[in-house]
C-alpha cells in the first residue's frame, strides 16, 4: 500500500481508538430512531380531519427541510465559520478524512460514529427548533403545525438513514436500490476534494443542488473493462525538488505532457491542472506504435493524487495515476500506469515487445518531468 493510501488509513486508526471503548453503535441509532418517531408521533398525534389544502403542509415542509440541509452542509459543513466550529470540524475534518475516494465504505458499525450525528442533535433538533415552530403555527393551524413538527423531525431521520445507506459497503443489497443507488454515486463524487465546497451538498434528494446549479454527475468509468484479463502494469517513482501541490499540478497539465513525455506528441486539452470530469484528447506513439486516445479525468486531489482513463478505439483501454507525497524539502512522484489491449494480436505483441518498450520510455518520461518540473517551478516559488 503507498503512502497516499496509507493517509487514510492511519487517520481512521487514529479516530477508531479515540473512539470511547463503551460506545455502543446500535443504541446510538436506536436512540435517534427511536426518539424519532416518537417525536413524529407526538406531533401527528395532534392531527385530525385534514383537509385538503392542509396537506400541503407535508411537501412544503419537506422542501423546507431539503433547502435548510443543502444551506447547512455548504456554508457551514464546508466553511468555517466561528459559531459553528464544531460542525465544520467534524464534518469537513473528521467526516472527510474517514471517508475519500475508494474509501467511502464503513468497515464495521463502530463507524456509525463518523457517520450519524450525535445522538443528542436529535433532542436539540426537535425542542429547541421544531417545537417552538409548532407551537407558532399551531396558533394559527393545529392541523398545519402538527403536521410541519412530524416532517421536520421526518426529514432528519431520513438524512440520518440515506446518509448512512451512501456509505454502506456496496456488497448490501440496500445500494442496488435506484434511488440509493444514485445519491450513494452523487455523495462519492461530493468527497471528492476539489468538489467538496462546490457540488452535490443534497443527501436524500439533489432538489436544491439542480436549483442552485451545483448539481454534478458523472458515470463511474469512462468505459467497463475491456475483458476480466488483468491490466499490464507498471510504476515508476522519482524525487523532485518541489512541493506536492506545485509538482502535481504541474504534472496534471496535459497541455504540457508533451514537453518531457516521449509518447506524447499533441495534446488538445484545457490549461492548468485538469479536475475531475474534465475530458482532453492525445496523439501518442507508444512503443513505436501511433494512436489517438480520448481521457476522462477520473480524480484530482490537489498535492495527493490525479488518476485518468483513456480508451483509443481499436481496443485498448489505459490508466495513469500520479501520486504526490512530500519527502524532505521536497516530493516523492510516483506514476502507475496500467492498459490493456483487446486482441490477441496486439496481446501478445506486448507481451513479446512493446511492453518493454513502453517501460523503458515510461522510466525516461520521469526523468524527464523531474527536470522540466524542477526547471518551471523554480522561479515560481523563489522568493524576492
Amino acid at each position: 500500500m503507498n503512502a497516499l493510501r496509507q493517509t487514510t488509513d492511519t487517520f481512521r486508526s487514529r479516530y477508531r481508538a479515540a473512539v470511547h471503548p463503551r460506545y455502543n453503535p446500535w443504541l446510538h441509532a436506536a436512540f435517534v430512531l427511536g426518539f424519532g418517531l416518537l417525536a413524529i408521533g407526538g406531533f401527528w398525534s395532534t392531527v385530525s380531519q385534514v383537509r385538503p389544502l392542509e396537506w400541503l403542509a407535508v411537501p412544503l415542509t419537506l422542501l423546507l427541510f431539503n433547502a435548510g440541509v443543502y444551506l447547512v452542509h455548504r456554508h457551514l459543513g464546508h466553511h468555517k465559520k466561528n459559531f459553528a466550529r464544531m460542525f465544520y470540524a467534524r464534518h469537513a475534518g473528521d467526516h472527510h478524512s474517514f471517508f475519500t475516494p475508494g474509501h467511502m465504505a464503513y468497515d464495521s458499525a463502530r463507524d456509525w460514529r463518523v457517520i450519524l450525528f450525535p445522538a443528542w442533535l436529535i433532542v436539540l433538533h426537535t425542542t429547541v427548533i421544531t417545537v417552538p415552530l409548532w407551537w407558532l403555527l399551531a396558533q394559527i393551524n393545529t392541523n398545519v403545525a402538527g403536521l410541519f413538527g412530524g416532517c421536520l423531525v421526518l426529514g432528519y431521520l431520513a438524512y440520518e438513514v440515506f446518509h448512512a445507506c451512501e456509505h454502506l459497503p456496496p456488497s448490501n443489497r440496500l445500494t442496488r436500490l435506484p434511488w440509493i443507488r444514485q445519491m450513494r454515486r452523487l455523495h462519492e463524487l461530493h468527497h471528492r476534494r476539489e468538489l467538496m465546497q462546490e457540488r452535490n451538498f443534497n443527501i436524500v434528494l439533489p432538489l436544491m443542488d439542480y436549483l442552485f446549479g451545483t448539481l454534478y454527475w458523472e458515470p463511474e468509468h469512462l468505459t467497463p473493462p475491456l475483458t476480466s484479463r488483468p491490466m499490464t502494469r507498471m510504476q515508476h517513482q522519482v524525487a523532485i525538488a518541489g512541493n506536492p501541490i506545485e509538482v502535481l499540478a504541474y504534472a496534471s497539465t496535459v497541455t504540457r505532457w508533451p514537453e518531457w513525455h516521449p509518447s506524447s506528441l499533441k495534446v488538445a486539452g484545457q490549461a492548468g491542472p485538469l479536475h475531475a470530469g474534465s475530458r482532453f484528447e492525445e496523439d501518442i506513439r507508444a512503443g513505436g506504435r501511433d494512436g489517438h486516445l480520448s481521457w476522462l479525468v477520473e480524480e484530482y486531489l490537489p498535492g495527493r493524487r490525479w488518476s485518468a482513463r483513456a480508451q483509443d478505439g481499436k481496443g485498448l483501454l489505459l490508466v495513469v495515476t500520479y501520486e504526490c507525497a512530500a519527502e524532505g524539502d521536497g516530493t516523492r512522484f510516483i506514476r502507475t500506469l496500467e492498459y490493456q489491449f483487446e486482441g490477441l494480436a496486439m496481446r501478445l505483441a506486448n507481451q513479446l515487445l512493446l511492453k518493454r518498450r513502453i517501460e523503458r520510455e515510461s522510466a525516461h518520461s520521469l526523468q524527464a518531468l523531474r527536470d522540466r518540473a524542477q526547471q518551471y517551478l523554480t522561479p515560481v516559488g523563489a522568493t524576492a
